[in-house]
């Protein structure tokens, strides 16, 4: 699962931060340190599902602002998607969602 939410932190960030004239941003950048996927490995042992959706939200409300926000089509799924994500009470439950949002967000690079 560690590497499933690094997976969605980073395509986040992408669609944030990457420009075509840039450099990718990649898994060991720095801003990922946050998001790295020792520190979500430390989160999912501690079964802290809040500071987990916390970590993603953050990353999801800038792909969502990289988007146009929610009145724009892209906006609207990405916002349904992460709140299927956020609704999410046991661990058990993430992995769908987290997929979801890794295969929406990859494809809207």
């Amino acid at each position: 699962m560690e590497l499933l939410l690094e997976t969605v932190a980073l395509f986040c960030l992408k669609l944030a931060y990457e420009t075509e004239d840039s450099s990718p941003i990649l898994r060991d950048d720095l801003m990922m340190s946050d998001y790295e996927r020792e520190v979500f490995g430390l989160l999912v042992r501690r079964g802290d599902i809040e500071a987990i959706q916390a970590k993603v939200d953050e990353c999801l409300k800038l792909a969502l602002n990289a988007v146009g926000g929610v009145d724009t089509v892209l906006g609207r799924e990405l916002h349904g998607l992460a709140a299927n994500f956020s609704a999410v009470r046991m661990m058990e439950q993430l992995d769908a969602p987290l997929i979801a949002l890794k295969h929406y967000l990859k494809d809207i690079q």
